[in-house]
């Protein structure tokens, strides 16, 4: 996702450099987009006003901007690192500490959209930090999102990104076992879905993962083992806060099943395939 968003940035006119840990990626984006390319995130980071990431896991955040050449190592005082990760708060809120103890700024803001929303600039950002620093990073965020908010303090970003997963999987369940019956029942899934969209049933996943969904068609979207990172981080926040996840428990273990069955790749819609044998 990081590819576009970049591009993004290039294409409204920000003087920009890219790192990736595969170099070619990096190659490949200067071949695309105006910018130059870095060897490291520090080499990346020195001397910008703002600093983007968009990796896998907390462990990934950690190495590009703590490790030895890492981003903070080659920010100026005053810049602005935006994790665009899906992590965990309490690593956002050791990186914004650490941030400040170098005189740096540190806002964690994860994203909503997939692939097709950060290549068509219109991502949903949610976001956690300071006040003064968003307000000067928000308009540049703005080139690949359509909205962006300020959650909170630290790790208010993350937390929000959790809401997000957990009614996404509620809602792919639902749909899921909701197509099967009516398949099952012998109902014209395509008059069914055209009906349930105009009321109460409707959602994003409806409209753009049903006809798919009932095809058996998973070669695209957020993967199933990137949906188990983010479920596992949700369900270890809930144990760490008290909230009860029953329902988000059970459908990470359906999400298991499907990676059992090969599908870690596929898109999470994929969950209707336990149901369909």
């Amino acid at each position: 996702m990081g590819f576009p968003m970049a591009g993004h940035l290039s294409a409204k006119g920000h003087d920009t450099v890219v790192y990736n840990r595969t170099a070619s990626k990096a190659e490949r984006w200067i071949e695309s987009f105006v910018g130059a390319r870095a060897t490291s995130p520090r080499e990346a980071a020195r001397g910008r006003d703002f600093v983007f990431a968009c990796v896998g896991a907390d462990d990934d955040v950690r190495a590009i901007a703590l490790g030895p050449d890492g981003a903070f190592s080659g920010m100026k005082k005053g810049a602005i690192f935006i994790d665009h990760t899906t992590a965990s708060a309490r690593l956002a809120r050791q990186l914004h500490g650490e941030a400040l103890r170098r005189d740096l700024h540190f806002i964690d803001a994860p994203v909503s959209g997939g692939q097709a929303g950060a290549e068509n600039g219109a991502l949903t950002v949610m976001c956690g930090g300071d006040a003064e620093p968003y307000a000067r990073a928000e308009p540049v965020i703005g080139a690949y999102a359509r909205a962006c908010r300020l959650m909170g303090r630290a790790g208010a970003g993350q937390l929000t990104k959790m809401v997000n997963q957990i009614c996404i999987a509620g809602l792919i369940q639902g749909l899921s076992e909701g197509l099967n019956f009516a398949r099952k029942a012998g109902l014209d899934l395509d008059a069914v879905v055209a009906t349930l969209s105009k009321g109460a049933a409707q959602s994003w996943q409806m409209d753009n993962r049903a006809k798919t969904m009932a095809a058996g068609k998973f070669d695209f979207g957020f993967a199933v083992d990137w949906m188990r990172k983010d479920l596992s981080i949700c369900l270890e926040e809930a144990r760490r806060n008290g909230a009860q996840l029953p329902a988000t428990a059970l459908i990470d273990q359906f999400y298991a099943d499907v990676q059992r069955r090969g599908g870690g790749r596929w898109d999470t819609s994929s969950l209707i395939a336990r149901l369909e044998k």
